[in-house]
């Protein structure tokens, strides 16, 4: 159906975008008390359902809230939000959704029996730009100077978004962060590096978000006989890499041909690029036709 405004979910009520409110003392207002998830959706099917809810558990539990639906439920209310903004069988798109720990008097302690705030909308997905595997991307390198929680995936989001502006302001898409000598992820990304034909990515932590989109890349690898593993990545191996993607559930894998100016893979996308983003594309066809279960 086609809307003047979109329809989002808001606390048990789909409703047009233009007439959703939240009160400003909701703590996700006050304070970026919650967690969010973005979710694509490829021909009305959601991508990974279950490994994202799986995260948003982790993430809801790392804040210390419970989670208001249960899985079947989530599955119940994001495919209704997506039937009724569907313009065309084929259309894809993708939800954010957003729980807060709700509306409660200004105090940093958790209150008591507040309701929590969610949320949802969804919204089209913009197509990857062709010049990804023409041309690549640039990216930087920069300080990660965010929080020691990164594993949870909070809607406190100003050190990524001051880092990705960063980036953007020196004429790069994305920011490659750095901690300690290490590298862990994009500001809005995760990494993998290509040597000598291996696909590496850092390891999870409380350092790095772990992406729905990195784990099928790793399975997709180990399913097509593509050597990978996971394993700490130096500032060194990332200058020294043959390949460098980073990966995110609205990006999908995005090749880096510049860093800090420097060319990647020749300053073109690799060949195990070529063949990875082939398999992603694949797996997503097969979703779209409901093949995969």
């Amino acid at each position: 159906m086609t809307n003047a405004s979109p329809v989002v979910y808001l606390n048990g009520k789909f409703l047009p975008l233009d007439q959703a409110c939240v009160p400003v003392l909701d703590r996700g207002f006050i304070f970026g008390d919650g967690v969010y998830e973005v979710i694509p959706a490829y021909g009305g099917r959601l991508f990974r359902l279950a490994e994202h809810l799986a995260r948003l558990d982790h993430s809801l539990s790392g804040i210390r809230l419970a989670n208001p639906f249960s899985h079947a439920q989530w599955d119940t209310m994001l495919s209704e939000l997506i039937r009724q903004n569907t313009v065309s069988d084929n259309a894809d798109q993708y939800v954010y959704l957003q729980i807060t720990r709700g509306v409660a008097k200004r105090d940093h302690a958790f209150p008591k029996d507040t309701a929590p705030t969610v949320f949802a909308t969804s919204s089209p997905l913009p197509p990857i730009p062709e010049t990804y595997a023409t041309q690549g991307i640039a990216a930087i390198t920069l300080e990660d100077i965010r929080w020691k929680y990164c594993h949870i995936k909070a809607i406190t989001l100003l050190p990524n978004i001051l880092l990705r502006q960063e980036a953007i302001d020196r004429g790069a898409t994305e920011a490659i962060l750095i901690r300690g000598g290490s590298v862990t992820e994009g500001a809005a990304s995760n990494l993998f590096i290509v040597k000598n034909n291996t696909v590496i990515t850092p390891p999870k932590g409380p350092v790095l978000l772990p992406g729905i989109t990195r784990d099928l890349i790793l399975e997709l690898a180990q399913t097509h006989g593509i050597a990978s593993r996971e394993a700490a990545i130096s500032e060194g191996e990332l200058r020294a890499a043959d390949e460098i993607w980073l990966t995110s559930s609205t990006k999908e894998i995005m090749p880096v041909t510049l860093l800090d100016g420097t060319p990647v893979s020749g300053g073109k996308p690799g060949p195990v690029w070529v063949r990875m983003i082939a398999l992603f594309q694949d797996y997503k066809h097969k979703l779209r036709s409901g093949t995969h279960v």
